[in-house]
């Protein structure tokens, strides 16, 4: 048998699937609209944090996670295909895991920024002070005695 005959053989065997497990492919408009949100949902926390228009650092921290969630889905949405529909529901079980998998994430780095922050800033426990040179001063005076 030739290549040109094997090759013939074998492309009438399968369904022109390539493996997606019936998932949809993309069109172009598709991958505009998730490109297009994509972008809005990371301009708009840009802009809250470079004009502090919510006023308060807590609120905008939780603002932007919620954007962050959002932008999450809407790239497996557009980007991944990912449905209730495709692979037999093997996708709903990813999403259910990637929504644990950053709430754990996010919740755990903004614990460990705060605690950080509270007890590493040594200018925040300091009445007065730079934060620059106040533990090295604290030093100079206990030697003073």
């Amino acid at each position: 048998m030739s290549d040109a005959g094997h090759a013939g053989a074998h492309h009438g065997d399968h369904d022109h699937d390539h493996g997606h497990g019936g998932a949809a492919h993309g069109t172009m408009g598709s991958y505009m609209i998730g490109f297009g949100l994509s972008v809005l949902l990371t301009a708009i926390p840009f802009w809250l944090v470079m004009t502090g228009a919510l006023g308060d650092n807590r609120l905008t921290a939780f603002v932007i996670m919620g954007f962050a969630a959002v932008q999450i889905v809407v790239h497996m949405i557009f980007f991944l295909h990912m449905s209730t529909r495709s692979e037999g529901g093997w996708t709903m079980m990813a999403l259910i895991f990637t929504v644990v998998i950053v709430g754990i994430t996010l919740s755990g780095s903004l614990w460990v920024m705060y605690h950080l922050n509270t007890n590493m800033m040594p200018h925040a426990t300091m009445p007065g002070g730079d934060g620059m040179h106040d533990m090295q001063d604290m030093h100079d005076m206990r030697d003073m005695r």
